[in-house]
């Protein structure tokens, strides 16, 4: 018998839910996929994805811990936004992405993202998700796992609306493959955000902080680089893995529409 066909025996649900201390909820017996498209999630899918071995740590402590042990990594991130005394750069996929030294393992620190990964420890597994990968990701949960919670990091006590929209997308497609949202909450997100267009999170706070700050860098890599990568990341002894997708691509919601055009330092 095939694990699809097993899983459709069971009832077969998922949650939304978000920030760092929502992560304890879901442990054992749960799936968890990490959301934190600005930008987390999406720095480090971007460095696995050109080859680079990626280890997402929950504070700089950590990180300076874990760095002692490689060789020549990149110390990359930001808490409250600002990139730590000694660390190369940012939590940036645009500068990552700009990078040829893939041969240096990325040691990565956020506020809020890296912290919900290191929290979800205990959970069956754990995925990251973000715009680049969601619909290879939802096709893979939905052959694999029948309960999935899938937890926005958010940032500052808010469920930013980009991630509110990456989680929507994948609990759209959990659902219009059965799976049943487990409580109100998961089933507004998914009904407000489900055809949302990429540029829809130009509201948030987080893209309010990234024109504040200079780094339209990142919101233009964001936005132009939604749904191209056809695989899974997973989180395996404190490492992100890659997989290839197995299933063709659908079509995204952007594409209902003219595609978001990258921002401008002028803009």
């Amino acid at each position: 018998m095939s694990i699809h066909s097993g899983m459709t025996k069971m009832r077969r649900t998922f949650v939304i839910d978000c920030l760092p201390e929502s992560v304890i909820r879901y442990q054992s017996g749960w799936t968890v996929v990490v959301v934190d498209v600005i930008r987390a999630t999406t720095t480090a899918v971007t460095a696995v994805s050109a080859g680079r071995r990626c280890f997402p740590v929950p504070t700089v402590e950590s990180a300076l811990e874990l760095a002692g042990k490689l060789e020549n990594p990149v110390l990359a991130g930001e808490t409250s936004g600002i990139r730590p005394h000694s660390f190369e750069m940012d939590n940036s996929p645009a500068q990552l992405a700009s990078r040829t030294d893939h041969h240096r393992p990325l040691v990565l620190v956020s506020s809020s993202g890296t912290k919900v990964i290191h929290g979800a420890a205990e959970a069956d597994a754990v995925y990251l998700g973000c715009y680049r990968n969601y619909s290879a990701l939802t096709e893979h949960l939905a052959s694999r796992h029948s309960r999935v919670a899938i937890i926005g990091a958010g940032s500052k006590g808010e469920f930013r609306e980009e991630d509110q929209i990456c989680c929507g997308w994948i609990g759209a497609g959990l659902a219009e493959r059965g799976y049943a949202a487990a409580s109100r909450q998961t089933s507004a997100v998914v009904e407000r955000w489900r055809r949302a267009s990429a540029d829809a999170c130009l509201c948030s706070r987080s893209v309010d902080f990234l024109k504040r700050t200079g780094q339209l860098g990142d919101l233009s890599f964001i936005l132009s680089h939604v749904d191209d990568l056809n695989s899974v990341f997973r989180m395996q002894d404190g490492e992100v893995q890659m997989a290839a997708g197995r299933y063709a691509l659908a079509p995204g919601p952007w594409e209902r529409e003219t595609p978001p055009q990258p921002f401008s330092a002028a803009d």
